[in-house]
Order: structure tokens, then sequence, then C-alpha cells
């Protein structure tokens, strides 16, 4: 969990200030509230106090946190900018109806404002966390004098509005803290900008981070993966009196908070009450197509490709040399000028974020047609859309100015209407056909010069790249025949920088044996380093591997359009004659497989590593089965091929046998890859596979690592079954505590660890059916929901010992050490 604000040294003052607390929700008229001394909401839920950041600092603040959770919170703080020096402050109702902080010198130091006085003024902390000011006989909200979730600090509670009022003039806003230790305004603010329509942003001072994107009816599509969550409910208001959003939870035991931390990213954060930690659950920005216009105007940003930048369909550099450089400040322009006295009109772009909105004009009452005209009749109007996708309602959208902060999303429904000069539009006016035919001959002998250009340069690079013809076209898997049509991303060159022949073989000492890092189904690994300084993994094709050069093509294509941090980067090829060569990042701790199963490394693993390395195998598998534009199924998820880098984060790596998949559920093949030991039995059996196989060998990994021990040829001296039916047996009696690693011991939640093998039963479930998608896994491992009760797991009957589980049909020989032993050539029954 990453390190979270005002957390470690509050903790030691919390059993302090629950000695001397009085139980009450209320300061009444002259009452004061002494430090050392707090109120708590009437439920028991938040708890108001002063407070100390920093144990070396006498700086004391009035703030507010959840009571029954540790490590605590602060999400209000009221003096965040004028502390108490010393612990002598005093927290007053006054008889001028505010409430009031006084130094130890007596002086006033903060204080609420009010419009209006009241016979008996009270404070109330309410359990939703709200601190109220009221009179003691008016219980109506629309009669507050003052509330704290009108004045956000930097954390947005549940039910708490992020907006404006219009009426009362009031902007409800985050603002981040200086530091952990310093809770004084920040420079990083999240608000709502009412400008155009309405869109939230994070702004640091006055420059724009990041944007949510417009409001299609149930969300902001540009705020990270929170459609379709279970623990929420989200509302957008959007009306002449206030404009805000807010969220809900659906169960009000389930703790959960939006916090703008001070480095400036959002996040939301989840309390686990098993493993009584705060979970970093979804951050933003959260990839780099998230940092507010990227790719300028008419630029359109997308994580699946490298670069990430490029222009919208008809539109161009307006400086290709500085693109070239990956400098995309200029932005892109159309390819043809608009000329609205001859007739434009518009083309459609989907599947995206759209853009800024700040410069746009909107009716909420509008058909989709209307707002059609509506920008015709306007030369100034740029574009159009309907905004409201997904809910009831239309809401037409009109920008009058260049279109900027536009990204790829893969699971939008949104979509944008630009004005294009008429003869982009591909009409059938007799003007465009002559324009056209004038240009074919000048363009048959344009067509005929490059075509020569082409073929001698191609002529001169044919020892370096012999394959690029075969890798634009189709992908194969295994060395089979077995084929699945273009799609979109076959339609789109593979951006990947071509390494010199030369440049590896001496970045690798000639392929020296002392750099050879390891070998699988593919060939030999070598470490390399580069004339920089940067140091590489080389994966060498080998000449007798049964994975072949479609396996090679496979995993130049997918890799190279995928981005995520629990996914390794392919940052280059080289193909010398018959030499077909793949350049990854270097993960220096290697494998996973090289620590969990070996007795001295294991212990470099304690639990929180290892939770750590679970989580992460999650979050990658739900971005290429989920997040990703090239939906895909690894098809060969194990231990060896999950990397870890520098601070033990994993990253999948080996995408040789992955398939692209589109709506399908399932789909069927000829041949079975993979290894032995995680491939579900529908699989193997009847060759079906979906992303339900992934999440099996998910379950399979989840297991490998909270044991220590491998599925395959896993024994027991009491049974003959498998390392999951072992599972399953001491789950059932509630030994789960002996699956353990025993290195773990000292290390582990126990909370943590038994949903940790409940989710990796859950995953290893007999029929795909009864098993989570990874959207689910991930959920399930970041709350503490109550989970289903698993049934038998696949493969459950006992074995044979004197079956020879090393033996396949695959003329790879595995090392017992290494888990490398790779199915190629199994048939399906």
């Amino acid at each position: 969990m990453k390190s979270f604000r005002r957390i470690c040294c509050f903790c030691f003052l919390l059993p302090h200030f629950i000695v001397l607390s009085d139980a009450t929700d209320t300061l009444a008229l002259n009452e004061t509230l002494a430090d050392g001394k707090t109120i708590i909401s009437s439920g028991g839920t938040f708890e108001l106090g002063f407070y100390s950041p920093d144990t070396s600092s006498n700086n004391r603040y009035v703030g507010i946190w959840y009571k029954q959770v540790s490590p605590v919170v602060v999400v209000w703080i009221a003096n965040r900018d004028v502390p108490v020096n010393g612990t002598n402050g005093l927290l007053k109702m006054t008889d001028q109806a505010k409430l009031t902080i006084f130094n130890g010198e007596g002086t006033a130091i903060w204080s609420t404002s009010t419009t209006r006085l009241v016979q008996k003024p009270v404070a109330q902390l309410l359990d939703s966390g709200n601190l109220v000011v009221k009179d003691a006989a008016d219980a109506n909200p629309e009669n507050y004098l003052w509330q704290s979730f009108d004045h956000p600090t930097d954390t947005l509670l549940p039910g708490m509005k992020l907006g404006l009022d219009l009426v009362k003039r009031i902007n409800r806003y985050l603002q981040s803290s200086k530091s952990d230790t310093d809770p004084s305004r920040g420079y990083f603010t999240y608000q709502m900008d009412p400008n155009g329509f309405p869109q939230l942003f994070l702004m640091n001072d006055s420059i724009p981070q990041f944007r949510s994107g417009t409001w299609d009816g149930t969300q902001f599509i540009g705020s990270p993966g929170l459609n379709s969550n279970p623990l929420y409910t989200y509302e957008f208001v959007n009306t002449p009196q206030e404009i805000y959003y807010r969220f809900d939870l659906y169960n009000s035991s389930v703790y959960s908070i939006l916090t703008l931390n001070s480095n400036g990213v959002l996040q939301r954060l989840n309390y686990n009450s098993r493993n009584q930690d705060w979970t970093d659950y979804l951050d933003a920005p959260a990839d780099s197509c998230d940092a507010y216009g990227l790719c300028n105007a008419y630029g359109i940003c997308s994580i699946a490709s490298s670069p990430f930048c490029r222009c919208l369909d008809k539109f161009v550099p307006v400086s290709p040399v500085d693109w070239q450089t990956t400098d995309w400040s200029s932005g892109c322009k159309r390819r043809v000028p608009l000329d609205c006295q001859k007739g434009d009109g518009f083309l459609r772009y989907s599947g995206i974020k759209l853009p800024d909105t700040r410069h746009s004009r909107y009716n909420q009452s509008m058909s989709l047609k209307e707002c059609e005209k509506l920008c015709m009749k306007n030369c100034s109007c740029t574009a159009y859309s309907n905004s409201d996708t997904t809910g009831t309602g239309s809401v037409c959208l009109l920008w009058f100015d260049n279109l900027i902060d536009i990204k790829k999303l893969s699971d939008s429904d949104q979509y944008i209407y630009i004005r294009m000069a008429s003869s982009e539009l591909g009409s059938g006016s007799n003007k465009g056909k002559i324009i056209v035919i004038s240009l074919v001959l000048p363009a048959a002998v344009l067509l005929l010069v490059l075509s020569l250009i082409l073929y001698f340069k191609k002529k001169k690079k044919k020892q370096q790249w012999t394959q690029t013809e075969q890798l634009s076209g189709e992908v194969q898997i295994g060395g089979s025949s077995e084929r699945y049509p273009s799609r979109e991303y076959d339609k789109e060159d593979v951006d990947l920088p071509l390494f010199d022949w030369q440049t590896i073989v001496q970045a690798t000492n000639y392929f020296s044996s002392d750099n050879k890092l390891g070998a699988g189904g593919f060939g030999p690994v070598y470490k390399g380093i580069l004339v920089g300084g940067q140091e590489i993994a080389v994966k060498r094709l080998s000449e007798y591997s049964m994975q072949g050069l479609d396996e090679f093509k496979n995993e130049v294509k997918l890799i190279a359009n995928l981005k995520h941090r629990n996914l390794v980067k392919l940052l280059g090829c080289c193909i010398q004659a018959k030499e077909r060569i793949l350049i990854y990042e270097y993960m220096p701790n290697r494998s996973l497989d090289a620590f969990i199963f070996d007795h001295d490394r294991s212990r470099l693993l304690d639990w929180p590593k290892r939770f750590q390395i679970i989580n992460g195998i999650a979050r990658g598998l739900l971005y290429l089965h989920r997040d990703s534009r090239l939906r895909i199924i690894h098809r060969d998820l194990k231990a060896g091929n999950v990397l870890l880098d520098i601070d033990m984060k994993p990253k999948i790596s080996d995408f040789g046998m992955a398939r692209i998949f589109a709506n399908e559920n399932e789909a069927n093949t000829k041949r079975v890859v993979g290894t032995y030991g995680y491939m579900p039995p529908e699989y193997v059996v009847d060759g079906y596979y979906s992303t339900k196989s992934d999440v099996y060998s998910f379950g399979v990994l989840v297991l490998e690592i909270v044991t220590g021990r491998k599925n395959r040829g896993f024994t027991h001296a009491s049974h003959n079954h498998n390392l999951l039916g072992h599972a399953w047996l001491l789950y059932k009696d509630g030994r789960f505590q002996e699956l353990v690693d025993d290195h773990l011991s000292k290390s582990c939640y126990l909370s943590e660890v038994l949903r940790s093998i409940h989710v990796g039963l859950l995953c290893v479930q007999q029929f795909p059916d009864d098993r989570p998608s990874m959207s689910s896994v991930v959920l399930m491992l970041a709350s503490d929901r109550a989970l289903p009760f698993p049934k038998e797991p696949g493969y459950f009957t006992q074995r044979n010992l004197f079956f020879e589980p090393e033996k396949s049909l695959s003329s790879t020989k595995a090392d017992s050490s290494s888990n490398q032993l790779t199915v190629t050539m199994l048939d399906a029954r």
C-alpha cells in the first residue's frame, strides 16, 4: 500500500484521544473542546479533535477522522493554514453562532462564518462526517448556518458535493496538502469548471493536469474504472442553481474516500477491515494519456500505441519535424482547409473521451439531428456531439474552437462529429469527382516514383528486416495453419524501434554465456547493456525452437500495442538473416518462479510483497481482458512468465501464445498451447479457451505464491492430490494456515492470506462460468466483502503417482527449477 497522508504519527495519539473523549456529538453555546478531548458522531463513525500530523512539531490542528479505523486518515481540517502552537488550544461555540478556534493566548485563529444569528447555536458532528453549525431547535439541513461539507479540504466523503452552489455562491473543491506532515494548502486542486459544459479538472495552480471528461449519463467518461462498480452510486447535477458531482455507497458499513494527495494524484481509497488497512483502488491520472492536452489540437492519445500521439484521421501534424521527435505541442490541422461557403460536412469519430468543453455551448433538450443543423448553420462551429450516450437524455454539445485533450478509450460509447471540407467526406458531387479524376494521373506518377524508391530501400535492408510483410498481415499461433482474420490492429503499422544487429551483439558481449539469463520455449535470453548504459533483456529465437517465427510475429504485434505498469515493456526488435530478436526492458530480479520455488530466495518475498505481486498480476490481466484496445487472452500465464522489477513489482511477459478476442465469450483451437499445471480442464480436453482460461491460470499462480509450492509435481504423504486439491481439502477443514509458506509466518496478515486463498480457489473452479472475471477478482482482493464459497476445483481427482508428469508431447525438456515446460503439440480430444 502506498504511504497515505497524515497516518502514522497520528496513530500514536489516538489512544490518548479515546481515553479523554466525552461521548457526545455536539458542542453547545459557550462550551469548549480542549486539546486532548473529542466529540464523536452519534453512530460512532466519525470523531473530531485536535491532532498533530508530525510528532516532531508543536503544530496542532482540529480535524475529523473515522473513529473505528486504523491507520487513521484525517478527512477534514479546520485550521489547515493556521495551526495552534502547543496543546493549549480550544474549540468554542460563541454567542455569535460561530465555531471558533483559540490559541494558547486566547486569540481567535479560525472561525466559521454565518449570515444570521440564532438563540441556541450548536455544533454537531454527523455520522456522514459533516460538521454543522445550526439552531438546536431546527434539524432542517436547508437551514444550517454553516457546514464542513461546503468547505472540503483534500478529501471527498460519500454524500459530499464537489462543485458549485450558484445561489449561495459556494465553490466546493479539493485542495492538496503541501506534504504528509504539512496540511496547509498545497499546489493542486480538483474542481468543477462551469465554463461551457461542466467538467472536473485537476489543476496545478492554474495549469490543467487532468480532465474528467464529459458526463455520459452515468459517469465522467475520462475518470478511471468506476463504471459497473457494485460499491458506488454517482450523481451529476447541472441546473441554473447548482452544478455538482457526488458519490455514495450502497453499503454504509463500507468506508471509501476520494482524496487528492500532495503529489497531485487523485486516489480512491477503500478500507479493508479484515486487513485493517487502506487500499489504493484507483489513481488519476492513471496513465500518460491522462496528461491534459498531451497531443494538443486534433491529436488523439492512445495508451496502446507507440508513440502515444497521432493525428485524427484526415488531419496532419502542423510541424511534422517536431512530431518525429515526439514533440506534439504544435498539434494537428485539417488536411484540407474548411470552406464553409462551398459546403462543409461532418465526419464521425467514436470510442473516445470527448475534447475539452470549456469553449463549448450546450443544450440539454436538443436532439442530435437538431444539434447537427445548429452547428451546420454556424461556420464557426467546429464539431458537435450528444454527450448523454448511456443516460435517457440528449445533451447537444457544440464546439467553436480547436479540439483538445482527446483520448482513445476502448470501452467508450461517446462519439463526435467534426466539421470537414466536403472533399474529405467522399461525397458524390460532380465537382468532387472532377477533382479526384484530375489527381489520378499525377498521383499515379508519384506512386510509381515512390515505389521505385521504396524498392531500392527495401533491397538495401533486406538482410535486416525480411519479415515486415508478414508482421503487418496476419498473426499465426503456435506454428499451425490456424489463423484468424485481420482486425483493427492489423490495419495499423507496428511502430517499434528496429535495433541494429551489431548493436545487439556488442550489448550482449557476442551473446556471452556470462550474460545468459535463462532459456524458454522461444530460446535463450541474455542481459545486454547499450552504449548509453541502458540495461536490456535480449530474447533470441532459437533455430530449433518449437516456438518459432509465428510466436515471434505474434509477440511483436501484440506487446508493441500494450502499455501497462504490470506488463513488460518491449523496447524493439532486430532481424538479421535468420536471426530474430526481441529487446525488452531489463528486470533485475528476473522471474517470480526463481523466488517462490527457491528455499533460500523465497525468504526475500515477505507477505506484503507477495500480496503486491498478486494484485499487480490481477491488474495486468484486467488490462489485457478489458481495458486495452486489443482484448487479449494470454494463454500461458505462469510463475516463469511473471518478471519482477527492482521493487519486486510484477510484470507479465511472454505473449507468444496470446490470442486476441473481440466480443466472443470463448473460442476453439485445434492445438492446445500452454504449461502443464496452469491450463484449465476445458482447454486441455476440448480446446476451448476464453478469458476464464487466464483466470484459472491466475488462481493456480495465487495458490503457488501463498504456498511457495508448484502445482505440477506437488506431492503429499496423506493423499495423491495436486496443489489445488490439497488447498481445497485444507480450506474445507478450516486448516488454511497449513497452506501458508513457512517463511511467511512472521510477516503475513492471516485475513489477507485467507482471502487470497479463497479467491484463488474461486478462480480454479471446474467450469468457466463458476470462475469470476478479472474485474471481480481485482475488486475482491481490494475489499472485505463476503465471498461465495468455492466448489471443488478442476483436476480434483487423485492422480496415479506412477504416472510421469514431467513427460509431455513437446520435445522441449524443462529444468525442474525453472517451471518452463510448455505444451505446444497436444491435440484436443
